[in-house]
């Protein structure tokens, strides 16, 4: 387990990243060039090396998020802190999410980003409005769909 020390050097050398001190020796950093709402990266990064990083909209999310999208980094090697800061960073760069999930029967639905919302459609027909783009993507596998 990476030291928060050792934590702090890797997620500094993102210049991208503003550093924000909060409470009881945590720490969060912000990407304040993010076209979403959301601008925070790290989330209360602790002195005992507990953090959470910003990953519900990462293309290639590997991670188990939470229902705030986010995934706790306290066992992670520098490698996977690294790919999933890049990978938060560049999520919170793009315009509009759009992706298509396909089932068995090769049917296709569309989950777009739209403002706070994430929509699900049937060629023009909307099917379906989520708060968030975890819980679409939930929705869409529950009905046997994954993405093409």
């Amino acid at each position: 387990m990476l030291t928060f020390e050792e934590k702090l050097e890797i997620i500094e050398s993102f210049p991208e990243l503003q550093r924000k001190d909060v409470s009881l020796g945590r720490v969060n950093f912000h990407y304040e060039e993010s076209i979403q709402d959301k601008t925070t990266v790290v989330y209360h990064l602790h002195p005992n090396g507990n953090g959470f990083v910003y990953a519900e909209l990462n293309e290639n999310n590997n991670f188990v998020t939470d229902h705030k999208g986010m995934v706790n980094i306290r066992e992670f090697t520098e490698q996977q802190l690294r790919t999933i800061i890049k990978e938060s960073i560049e999520s919170l760069s793009e315009s509009t999410l759009e992706e298509i999930w396909i089932n068995d029967e090769n049917q296709e639905l569309r989950l777009v980003q739209d403002f706070d919302l994430w929509n699900i459609y049937a060629d023009d027909i909307l099917d379906g409005t989520f708060p968030t783009y975890g819980g679409a993507a939930s929705y869409l596998e529950q009905e046997g769909f994954s993405r093409k």
